[in-house]
C-alpha cells in the first residue's frame, strides 16, 4: 500500500485557499489593463468578466496542487470550487455578473443549512467532517462549535446580498476579498475559548499546566 503523503501546513492551506481571491481582486482591478496588453481577452467582456475566468482558473490549479500533494480534497475547498466554476461559467456564458456575485451567497447558505440539518435533524455536527480533525472536541463542543458556524454561514450570505445589491461591483470585490476573510479570522479567533474548554487535547500553544 502507497504511504500516506503530509498533509499541507495551515500557512499553505490559507495561500492555496486565499490565492485565488487574490488572482479575482487583481485581475478585476487591473482588467483593463490586462485587456489592452492581451487583446483576447477583450472578448470575455468587462474586467469583472476577466476576473471571473482568472478566478476559475486559479482555483483549479489550487485544488490541482492539493490533490496533487495530499492525494485528497477537503469538502469545503471541493464544493466551493465546484460552485466557482458553476457560477462563474455562468457569468461567462451569460455575461452576467449577476451569478459570480450570488455565488458567496449560496454556498454560504449551503453550508449553514448542511450544518442546521445535520444538528437539529441528524443530531450530527457535521462541523466535524467539514473540518476534518485541526482539533478534537468533545460532544458538547462540537455542537456548539457547529451552531455558531452556521449562523456565521448566515452572516456571511446576508453581508453578501446587501453588498452586492446596493453597491458597485468594484466595491463587492473589495468587500469579498479583503473584509469577508478578515471576518471569518476574527471570527475564528473568539472561538478560542469554546476550544479551550471542550478540547480532548491540549490546543497548539497552550501550555502544559492545569
Amino acid at each position: 500500500m502507497a504511504k500516506d503523503r503530509p498533509k499541507l501546513n495551515q500557512a499553505t492551506k490559507l495561500a492555496l485557499e486565499m490565492g485565488p481571491l487574490v488572482v479575482f481582486f487583481l485581475t478585476n482591478t487591473y482588467g483593463e489593463e490586462l485587456a489592452e496588453a492581451f487583446p483576447a481577452l477583450k472578448a470575455l467582456g468587462g474586467k469583472i468578466f476577466i476576473g471571473t475566468a482568472a478566478f476559475m482558473v486559479a482555483m483549479a490549479i489550487s485544488l490541482t496542487l492539493t490533490w496533487l500533494w495530499e492525494r485528497r480534497l477537503a469538502v469545503m475547498p471541493l464544493i466551493t470550487g465546484i460552485m466557482v466554476f458553476i457560477f462563474g461559467g455562468l457569468t461567462l456564458y451569460l455575461q452576467d455578473e449577476t451569478f459570480i456575485k450570488m455565488k458567496p451567497t449560496i454556498v454560504n447558505i449551503l453550508f449553514g443549512t448542511a450544518l442546521f440539518i445535520g444538528l437539529f435533524v441528524f443530531r450530527n455536527p457535521l462541523l466535524k467532517i467539514l473540518f476534518e480533525g485541526p482539533f478534537q472536541l468533545d460532544d458538547e463542543g462540537w455542537t456548539k462549535l457547529t451552531f455558531r458556524w452556521a449562523c456565521f454561514f448566515f452572516f456571511l450570505a446576508l453581508a453578501n446580498e446587501i453588498v452586492w445589491r446596493n453597491f458597485s461591483s468594484d466595491f463587492w470585490v473589495n468587500f469579498k476579498v479583503w473584509a469577508t476573510m478578515p471576518m471569518t479570522i476574527i471570527f475564528m479567533l473568539f472561538q478560542y475559548p469554546l476550544l479551550q474548554r471542550h478540547s480532548l487535547e491540549p490546543l497548539e500553544g497552550d501550555d502544559a499546566s492545569g
